[in-house]
């Protein structure tokens, strides 16, 4: 009866220690935080710089399918969620006007490369013809995106980006 209730007693005091382990580096929820406003980097001139230029002996001369789409307004939310092999990045963001359609996370560097530990991306998507704005409920787009172990490999921050803001969770 005595060691019972020992065993009892030790092993409800191990499993109330365990609570501790949900804030821990250790829980692998907890490898990127919560996501925190950053400034947004404005590109100069003309040109699209999500569009490579490749010339060389290799070079593939066929036509590109080139995405024509355009920041979001503003970047309201971001997740990443850790799942086996990657992550999924959730963002979620309102956009100017309603109408909003093909929402995509496209990389900001060329081949999804990190610079400088961070990995970015712009929220983006295709407009349709002169829609009025609405409330600011109808004009929310919701966008995933699975990356790779490789894609992540040196990345301690993800950073996504908007037309007036961005938001980046890091490890």
């Amino acid at each position: 009866m005595r060691t019972t209730v020992s065993a009892l007693l030790v092993s409800t005091l191990v499993l109330s220690a365990c609570g501790g382990f949900r804030d821990s580096r250790a829980n692998p929820f907890n490898w990127f935080g919560r996501s925190e406003p950053a400034p947004v980097a404005v590109a100069e001139g003309d040109e699209n710089t999500l569009i490579p230029t490749r010339t060389g002996l290799f070079s593939s001369n066929r036509p590109r399918d080139v995405y024509l789409g355009q920041p979001i307004d503003t970047v309201s939310d971001l997740v990443i969620e850790r799942v086996p092999g990657g992550a999924i990045i959730r963002a979620t963001g309102v956009a100017a006007t309603q109408g909003i359609y093909d929402v995509r996370l496209t990389p900001a560097n060329e081949d999804e490369a990190v610079v400088d530990g961070v990995l970015a991306y712009r929220l983006e998507g295709l407009r349709s013809g002169g829609t009025p704005q609405g409330a600011p409920v109808t004009r929310e787009v919701f966008v995933a995106r699975k990356v790779t172990d490789q894609t992540l490999t040196g990345a301690r921050t993800i950073r996504v980006e908007g037309a007036r803001n961005a938001l980046q969770a890091r490890r």
